[in-house]
């Protein structure tokens, strides 16, 4: 998920995680397990000033189905499903008001089940985990391939 944020003007840092659950410094083990409630996620520190949530959200779209709520592509279980999380109630109506306008365009012939949820505490996965696009690529495009034709089709 870090892809293709981390290369947009505006975006500080993008840093893989987990979020959500009920565990202390989860470990990804622990996440993967579903027992703790985490989803892996990215926290993104951006510049409201040259991106805006509402651009994040709008890309975030096109990184995961939206239809499925146990995973994502090769991605799945409970630790995988989709999640926008907001920081305001103004980040909380730009996400519901983007899934409605989503839900509504006719892209998708199933409903958008990706859940809107206040963030709450970031727990930055361990550092195997950090930049894995750019550390393991061959493996990476070949998990990605999904990801490819899911874009080609729907967007």
């Amino acid at each position: 998920m870090v892809k293709p944020f981390d290369s947009l003007p505006g975006i500080e840092s993008v840093i893989s995680g987990y979020t959500g659950g009920v565990t202390e410094n989860p470990t990804y083990l622990e996440v993967k397990s579903g027992t703790t409630g985490h989803t892996e996620a990215v926290e993104i520190i951006f510049n409201p000033e040259l991106i805006s949530y509402r651009e994040l959200v709008e890309i975030y779209w096109q990184q995961t189905d939206p239809t499925d709520a146990f995973g994502q592509f090769e991605d799945r279980g409970s630790s995988y499903r989709p999640v926008i999380y907001y920081y305001n109630e103004q980040q909380k109506m730009e996400a519901e008001e983007s899934r409605a306008v989503l839900q509504t365009s006719g892209r998708f012939d199933q409903p958008i089940v990706t859940q809107i949820e206040p963030a709450t505490i970031f727990y930055p996965a361990e550092a195997e985990h950090q930049e894995y696009y750019q550390r393991n690529p061959e493996n990476y495009h070949r998990n990605a391939e999904r990801r490819k034709t899911f874009i080609r089709e729907f967007w």
